[in-house]
């Protein structure tokens, strides 16, 4: 089979995540998506992350009844930071059967020539880059032929805006899955 993985903190996960997964399902090509949480990405801070559990869960529940949607929790028994080319070998090792293809956003291809070994990520793997919201010129590997440059819709919403309007005492409704927002709601995460 033909997997897409979407890497992410999904700190919380959204609605616009499940748009671009639900887009990779129905018109790349891709026979699974499986959202692929990461722990600490070396890019960011994990002092506002939720534990790397509670994510997972709360992706569980944004996806339950959808089988074309998996969730990987591959990178939590990797060592930290997470680096993508370690996950992919691991993946590799561990489904033979499968060829993986990378989902990522265009903010992300314009640092992908900053990533860990990322030749090698490209001489084994294909690239899905759905477009970004302000992200006008073009990314410095936007021509290599294993990278795909696709038009996804997408929503201006983030998960920094959803915990935002959480701590501002805001309704998050309609931002993420009713499922997510009552577990989100009910444990009083990102208050």
């Amino acid at each position: 089979m033909k997997i897409g993985l979407f890497f992410g903190s999904f700190n919380p996960i959204h609605t616009g995540h499940l748009i671009i997964a639900n887009y990779m399902a129905d018109y790349s090509g891709l026979d699974e998506i499986w959202f692929v949480v990461s722990p600490q990405n070396p890019f960011k801070e994990s002092d506002e992350l939720l534990n790397e559990q509670v994510r997972l869960n709360l992706i569980k529940l944004a996806i339950a009844g959808d089988n074309r949607f998996k969730t990987s929790a591959i990178e939590f028994s990797l060592p930290r930071p997470s680096y993508t080319e370690n996950t992919l070998k691991n993946l590799r090792a561990t489904y033979p059967e499968h060829s993986f293809t990378l989902i990522i956003g265009g903010d992300n291809l314009k640092s992908f020539h900053m990533w860990k070994n990322y030749e090698q990520i490209l001489d084994q793997h294909e690239v899905f880059v759905y477009a970004r919201v302000g992200i006008i010129e073009k990314p410095l590997l936007a021509n290599h032929p294993k990278i795909k440059m696709l038009e996804v819709p997408l929503l201006n919403i983030s998960s920094t805006y959803i915990r935002e309007t959480l701590q501002a005492g805001k309704s998050i409704r309609y931002m993420v899955p009713d499922a997510v927002r009552l577990e989100i709601e009910k444990n009083k995460y990102y208050k």
